[in-house]
């Protein structure tokens, strides 16, 4: 899907879509939620589709290496987001999973499930079909300024220092009344970090062109500042939310 050519300016009835990649831990949710609601567009959280794929290869006891069995359960089981809500809940047939899809045990396989090919093909499908649906979007992930969005509008690289993402989930964990082992989640995160960038099926990169921003040493609202600056220079003839 062509999301708005490189360069161009698009218009208000065009569409805009702006992703934001990154590795684990870096804030892309709660970024591209507050940019898209600051923007007045669309939010998708890809990685939570990604999170689905695992909590169903846990529940039906499907092996998360076996790509062609998971992406068949995917196809069968209704994995959809609920855009009545602000940011969009994630529904497994009719069960709201975003909480459940943030534990520890769906953590610990996800980057296993997002390198089986199969599985990607589906839900990569699927994300395209959403932004045809949602044309002014705000989406984040692993891929989506490098394969699923190549074209769009503005691309973004969120990262962060590994210590800062593991500190950064330690209180996303405790905040939600979880234990918490430290080290458990350092090496979770550094595991992630392993099989996201060496996948051979779209592999976690910084997309060519993409902006870096290192969130390490910045609040939140100050990257999601920083974000809507840019985006706004960019694209002067796009109608965004005042």
């Amino acid at each position: 899907m062509d999301a708005t050519i490189s360069g161009s300016s698009p218009t208000s009835r065009d569409p805009v879509i702006i992703t934001i990649d990154g590795p684990a831990g870096t804030g892309k949710s709660s970024v591209a939620h507050r940019l898209a609601s600051r923007l007045g567009l669309d939010f998708l959280d890809t990685g939570a589709m990604y999170r689905a794929a695992a909590l169903i290869a846990l529940e039906t006891g499907i092996d998360p290496d076996q790509g062609e069995a998971l992406a068949a359960a995917i196809s069968d089981m209704g994995v959809r987001f609920d855009w009545q809500s602000d940011p969009p809940r994630l529904m497994l047939d009719d069960r709201d999973v975003s909480a459940r899809i943030r534990d520890l045990d769906v953590s610990g396989i996800v980057s296993i499930v997002a390198a089986q090919s199969p599985v990607r093909s589906v839900l990569v499908e699927r994300q395209r079909d959403i932004a045809e649906a949602h044309p002014r979007l705000v989406t984040e992930g692993r891929d989506q300024g490098s394969v699923v969005f190549p074209d769009a509008a503005v691309r973004f690289f969120l990262d962060a220092s590994i210590e800062v993402r593991a500190q950064r989930r330690i209180k996303q964990l405790a905040s939600a009344g979880q234990t918490i082992d430290e080290h458990e989640i350092r090496s979770d995160i550094e595991s992630r970090d392993r099989l996201d960038t060496s996948r051979d099926d779209a592999p976690l990169i910084k997309p060519e062109g993409a902006i870096v921003i290192d969130s390490s040493n910045k609040s939140l609202p100050e990257v999601v500042e920083e974000m809507e600056r840019i985006v706004r220079d960019r694209l002067p003839d796009a109608e965004f939310t005042s």
